[in-house]
């Protein structure tokens, strides 16, 4: 059933990174009992996405024995190091020709939640983008209509799509999402605080 009635919703999972600051794939780090790609894809499961896509890239086979991808079409990403713009756009070939719209995840942002995503398609209403906007500023998950799909496929480097949304400003819906930008992990420091924050919940 999609997140938000008649409108197919695929979510996207992004995994593709080289984990070139941790030294080690980050998608097998340990996290909750599995790993933190383990999840984020669990966190997508439970979001009852009309199609769930997953990007991988650096480490792919490693990945691939050591993941549960149970209902995840996989796509990988040769390109990976091009930023995860490339990621975006290996993926949309593989996006259901329905889906209506995308919902953008990274594997390494596991204080989003089902709730995080529900908020967020809920107060998208039709706009063409939209962004969760937390008490500290703008942030993942984003979701994009199917009329952004071509221009997302043209994008390129890491921070394209944060630059999507400020040439199409005006077209963009910040949904109110309580608390501060989930941490994402690009260094061990980051890991060791996503691990605290887990603790303390």
């Amino acid at each position: 059933m999609s997140p938000r009635g008649s409108e197919r919703v695929t979510g996207l999972v992004l995994a593709a990174g080289g984990s070139k600051r941790l030294g080690q794939p980050k998608q097998l780090l340990p996290y909750g009992g599995a790993t933190l790609l383990d999840h984020a894809l669990g966190t997508a499961r439970a979001c009852d996405f009309d199609q769930l896509v997953c990007v991988l890239g650096g480490g792919a086979e490693p990945i691939r024995e050591a993941v549960d991808l149970t209902g995840a079409e996989v796509v990988v990403n040769d390109q990976f190091g091009a930023g995860c713009s490339s990621s975006i756009a290996a993926a949309l070939g593989a996006v259901d020709p329905r889906a209506q719209v995308l919902v953008l995840l990274l594997a390494d942002q596991p204080g989003v939640t089902p709730a995080t995503v529900a908020t967020l398609l809920a107060g998208r209403g039709d706009a063409a983008l939209a962004a969760c906007r937390y008490d500290d500023g703008r942030g993942h998950p984003l979701a994009f209509a199917r009329r952004t799909f071509d221009e997302l496929g043209t994008l390129h480097g890491d921070k394209a799509v944060w630059k999507l949304l400020d040439r199409r400003a005006d077209e963009v819906v910040d949904v109110p999402v309580e608390g501060p930008i989930p941490l994402d992990v690009d260094t061990w420091e980051d890991y060791h605080a996503v691990l605290a924050a887990r603790s303390a919940a």
